[in-house]
């Protein structure tokens, strides 16, 4: 690891938060330039590939509670999500569409690797990790 990838030490409560609201800033913060865009890249790519494919930005069902765990995971992709949602005409998908299902799951991944990123950025801020 070059002296330009050596996380600074900085709040870990600012690291986490950022890291949620937008992939890689919580890395970008740190003081992990490149990881950042990268790990911006891959999750940015993969939330744009599911919405591109019709997968739904899930919502809480009342009597659905697996939606519940899908809400959260798909609200793990922070402001790209808030985004989406304002923007969007079908939050919901489109289940008749052939690629519904990898849309959904590719949304659910990029929240998912998100919420990754976020623990990554707190082991970074802590000292946990080098």
């Amino acid at each position: 690891m070059s002296a330009s990838e050596e996380p600074r030490r900085r709040s870990t409560a600012a690291a986490m938060v950022l890291a949620w609201l937008v992939p890689g800033l919580g890395h970008y913060y740190l003081g992990r330039r490149k990881t950042a865009v990268a790990f911006a890249l891959i999750v940015a790519v993969t939330f744009l590939l599911g919405l591109s494919f019709q997968g739904r930005l899930y919502t809480v069902e009342e009597g659905q509670p697996l939606t519940i765990l899908a809400t959260f995971a798909v609200y793990g992709a922070g402001l790209l999500n808030v985004v989406a949602r304002a923007i969007s005409e079908n939050p919901g998908g489109t289940i008749l569409s052939p690629t519904y299902e990898y849309g959904c799951a590719y949304l659910l991944t990029a929240g998912l690797m998100n919420l990754l990123l976020v623990l990554d950025a707190h082991d970074l801020a802590t000292g946990k990790k080098r």
